[in-house]
């Protein structure tokens, strides 16, 4: 049994396996247990819990989660990691490791094919070049999602929180938030992670909210217009909303339906709550 969290171990692994750390993958192996641990603590696992993971790596937190979890599904791109997994998860029955890329899989088949309809768990170091589509891809999945525990860039997790009219807030802030209920755990320094990466990270906890947080007729309309209000973040909401014509409204119908809807005709969209964008997109 290996103790992946040790630099040595883990430089005498690669070297072993003649392993180049990828920066092409976004490589950074998490080396700190104590962070580990407060991952899987915000997971709340729990031994009949199904959980996902993108970026197996080098298995360090695959093998935390297979002690405590029924079953891991578990991605990864790096083939050349392969001889590499086969001995660190080799303990491990409970654990599924599909090789590729997880933006290009059909989620919907796969979770279905290894966990069924049951409710599931994301809990994963993510490659930090892909941390916003992967969010992204499991909300818009509509599968049976619970909670997701994710160590991300800082400023990734800053946008999940953000409130409006802050610097951060922005289309992702609004998409989470409208599902999810949002925190930030813990902040984690980069000392942690091997080999060092140049940005500070963060474990930000997503958890299912049992309703979305805002009722709205037409979700697709919504958030083509939170697409639209932050396409250019200096433009006035009237004139984002102009140019891509939502529901083939004119302009002069826009600005009828922001007065009815009590928006300054000067707001722009960075300062506008969750309800007022479902409130136009209603009245659109």
């Amino acid at each position: 049994m290996y103790n992946l969290t040790s630099p040595k171990v883990v430089a005498e692994l690669l070297q072993k396996n003649n392993i180049k750390i990828s920066k092409k993958f976004g490589q950074n192996f998490l080396i700190d247990r104590n962070i580990m641990n407060k991952i899987t603590d915000a997971a709340n696992l729990k031994p009949s819990d199904l959980v996902v993971e993108i970026g197996t790596g080098i298995g360090t937190l695959t093998v935390e989660l297979a002690k405590l979890a029924e079953k891991v599904l578990t991605f990864e791109i790096d083939k050349n990691l392969m001889p590499l997994l086969s001995e660190t998860l080799s303990m491990y029955s409970n654990v599924e490791l599909i090789y590729g890329d997880i933006l290009k899989q059909d989620l919907r088949e796969l979770v279905n094919r290894y966990f069924g309809e049951a409710d599931f768990k994301v809990v994963a170091n993510v490659p930090y070049y892909i941390s916003t589509p992967i969010v992204m891809l499991f909300l818009e999945s509509r599968l049976n999602l619970s909670r997701m525990v994710l160590l991300v860039q800082k400023e990734v997790a800053q946008r999940m929180v953000a409130s409006p009219g802050s610097e951060e807030f922005g289309a992702l802030s609004l998409a989470v938030q409208y599902r999810m209920s949002p925190r930030i755990e813990a902040f984690v320094p980069p000392a942690v992670f091997m080999p060092v990466p140049e940005v500070d990270s963060a474990i930000i906890v997503l958890e299912r909210r049992t309703e979305p947080i805002v009722k709205v007729n037409d979700e697709r309309l919504m958030f083509e217009v939170i697409r639209a209000a932050f396409a250019q973040r200096r433009k006035k909401l009237s004139n984002a909303l102009a140019a891509i014509s939502p529901n083939g409204k004119t302009k002069a119908e826009i600005l009828s339906i922001l007065d009815i809807c009590g928006i300054d005709l000067g707001r722009r969209g960075e300062t506008l709550t969750l309800e007022e964008f479902a409130r136009i997109a209603d009245k659109l």
